[in-house]
């Protein structure tokens, strides 16, 4: 159970630098934000590869894939909190599958 919690910590900070990062990118391009916003995008994007690298997998592909159903939730969950908009049914649901699809991708015992 530890394990799991930490590799769920570890991709929820990695969501929150990625998001982080992006939104930095997205504020100073498409908002007017001042470009310094880019250089700490870039800081938070690094941040980011950073932490995928502590994911205990065997292979890299493996914990990107489980990552992307963390990374759509915590979007919607940034969506909330940051840009004020509350996701809708479908949104969760969608969230919802995606984080099924990660536990599995994740989780499942491999044979060999």
């Amino acid at each position: 159970m530890q394990v799991l919690s930490q590799v769920f910590s570890v991709y929820l900070l990695a969501a929150v630098a990625e998001i982080a990062g992006c939104f930095a990118f997205w504020a100073w391009l498409r908002l007017g934000a001042p470009a310094w916003w880019a250089a700490a995008g870039t800081v938070s994007l690094v941040a980011f590869a950073a932490l995928l690298t502590r994911i205990e997998s065997d292979f890299a592909g493996r914990a990107f894939a489980a990552y992307g159903g963390v990374y759509i939730a915590a979007s919607l969950l940034w969506m909330m909190l940051v840009e004020g908009r509350r996701p809708d049914v479908w949104d969760v649901t969608g969230a919802a599958l995606c984080l099924a699809g990660a536990a599995v991708i994740l989780l499942v015992p491999r044979s060999g």
